[in-house]
């Protein structure tokens, strides 16, 4: 379904982060040094304000659930992949204050955006923030203690082959933390079929631009597979009723209604729906929202470490 660090933050070690970012780049194959202007990661939703506003919404309303349990020691170096506009690196930074984060994302936009919004709200962390393409990183294997990647493995056409890789980044025994929704979890009262095949349209779309808006399910394999041990993955489960006003809002509303409007003419344009139903079924999905309706979603959190052997 995403204060920041100045130039002149340090890190245990004395030096500059931003010099972090210069000494992994000056020791990259210079053919890593630029990342290209496109990617191997299709983002569905896209980079509208909408989206923006979205994402940040997503993140606050369910910063408990999804980040609750996941906090770094003091001076220890987590790479967070994929951070966007910084929607989930506030509440990163927050739970771990003195921990020295390095925040990449492929987009110039999306990073500025980051670096705005975690300034603004907690200007004493310790970011570096580096443009760089998921499939060709910067670093050095052993870099890093932990790793963080939210939401983006499902823009992914083979994610296990991004994950081997990070884990390679991670030193020996450090951990890796994956959060991933499944538009499969989606059910809701009333029941709608045209509300289904809205949500159904989005997930196809998805799937056409390589993703997987189901792969919440396949975390736990993927993770093996990639040659993690001690694998843990734990559903996070949001429900929303009349009686949880913020999440009825915040998430139903705000979050998963926003998401499947926003391909409203892509399905059209490519014959997955007529304007009619489509519209029909998003009626029926804010129908959800009223007094006497429900709405549930699983998100699944992995946790996995690099074996000490590997």
């Amino acid at each position: 379904m995403r204060g920041g660090g100045s130039a002149g933050a340090r890190g245990a070690s004395g030096v500059a982060l931003e010099d972090h970012a210069r000494l992994a780049l000056s020791t990259a194959p210079r053919s890593h040094q630029t990342p290209p202007m496109t990617t191997s990661l299709s983002y569905v939703h896209g980079y509208s304000d909408h989206e923006a506003r979205r994402l940040e919404d997503q993140a606050d309303t369910l910063a408990a659930l999804l980040h609750g349990g996941t906090s770094y020691p003091a001076g220890s170096r987590v790479l967070e992949v994929g951070c966007g506009v910084g929607a989930q690196t506030v509440h990163l930074v927050t739970a771990s204050p003195e921990a020295e984060f390095v925040a990449v994302d492929i987009s110039a936009e999306s990073l500025a955006e980051a670096r705005a919004r975690v300034t603004a709200q907690t200007p004493a962390a310790r970011v570096t923030w580096l443009r760089a393409d998921l499939f060709a990183l910067p670093f050095p294997e052993a870099s890093f203690d932990h790793i963080f990647v939210c939401f983006v493995l499902e823009h992914l056409t083979a994610p296990q082959r991004p994950l081997t890789t990070l884990r390679r980044l991670l030193k020996p025994g450090g951990t890796l933390t994956v959060i991933e929704g499944d538009h499969g979890s989606a059910f809701f009262h009333p029941h709608s079929t045209y509300a289904r095949a809205a949500i159904d349209c989005q997930v196809r779309l998805q799937s056409d631009a390589g993703g997987n808006a189901l792969i919440g399910r396949e975390l736990y394999p993927l993770l093996t597979s990639a040659g993690y041990t001690r694998v843990t993955v734990r559903p996070r489960t949001v429900y929303a009723d009349n009686s949880r006003p913020a999440l009825v809002g915040g998430f139903t509303r705000s979050t998963f209604i926003g998401m499947i409007t926003a391909v409203r003419d892509r399905a059209v344009a490519a014959g997955l729906t007529t304007a009619t139903d489509w519209d029909r079924g998003i009626t029926d999905l804010h129908r959800t929202t009223d007094a006497d309706g429900t709405f549930h979603y699983t998100f699944f959190k992995g946790e996995a470490v690099r074996p000490e052997s590997d």
